[in-house]
């Protein structure tokens, strides 16, 4: 079974990030332990003073978690555990010192959307619509609902949870505050990224270090209140509406 890939260059003092998985770049927990093991490096590397983050292929950003992982809890235990894997890579982007680029290639779900929250400037093409499903299977985005507050406000999350098989668009995200710049295609796309990396891997890095402080001012009790949240979801995700509507999904 391929379980995904991470895969990190560093070039001309800028890292970039990619994670593939088969099923539409969703996660398993192995794959998210691991891109908080390479954002906690690359944190504290020297020859880095930024990061982009990206999925591989031209498709789905990211599906969010592991949906086979999700069948499978059965303890409070095993529930907590799944979804602070999304907890955790918040956290680590949150905490890391670089300042983390965003590259939204397609649609997001769940915690895919979370991820492109933790990230401090985001580019993404027109066809990068997002959706919050997770009360439609009877759980929330409990999890990742301080990130994404955090950019695009009460209002928006709200609309975005209560209207949960709606796909926004991308210009959508982009009025919200989720999403900075948005392109019709790849080519002008990565034009901008390579250039604003370039831009900001000649900066001070001390002062590139500060300002992320700055960003994520008034989020240090984050640490433990992602993992709370993972917590309600790993209850919710017993119930049997919750089993339920994740064998009728399956089908």
């Amino acid at each position: 079974m391929n379980k995904g890939q991470i895969q990190t260059s560093v070039r001309n003092n800028i890292a970039t990030v990619t994670f593939s998985h088969p099923a539409s770049n969703s996660f398993p927990s192995n794959l998210l332990d691991r891109l908080v093991q390479n954002i906690n490096r690359l944190s504290n590397d020297g020859e880095t003073h930024v990061i982009i983050l990206q999925s591989e292929g031209d498709r789905a950003f990211c599906a969010g978690a592991s949906f086979d992982e999700l069948m499978a809890i059965q303890t409070l235990a095993e529930g907590k555990q799944f979804f602070s894997g999304f907890a955790n890579l918040i956290n680590a982007m949150r905490t890391c010192n670089k300042l983390i680029i965003g590259r939204v290639q397609g649609k997001a779900v769940g915690g895919g959307v979370g991820i492109i929250s933790a990230c401090d400037y985001v580019f993404a093409l027109e066809s990068a619509a997002i959706k919050l499903s997770e009360l439609s299977i009877g759980i929330g985005p409990f999890v990742i609902e301080p990130a994404v507050e955090r950019k695009i406000g009460l209002a928006a999350f709200s609309e975005l949870t209560i209207d949960a098989t709606h796909w926004q668009t991308a210009y959508w995200a982009k009025d919200k505050g989720l999403f900075n710049k948005v392109f019709d295609n790849s080519r002008e796309m990565g034009q901008a990224i390579d250039s604003l990396a370039n831009k900001l891997a000649s900066y001070n890095v001390e002062a590139l270090e500060n300002m992320k402080k700055v960003f994520w001012k008034n989020t240090q009790h984050w640490e433990q209140l992602l993992i709370d949240r993972a917590e309600t979801s790993g209850k919710l995700v017993l119930s049997d509406f919750t089993k339920k509507a994740l064998s009728k999904f399956k089908k």
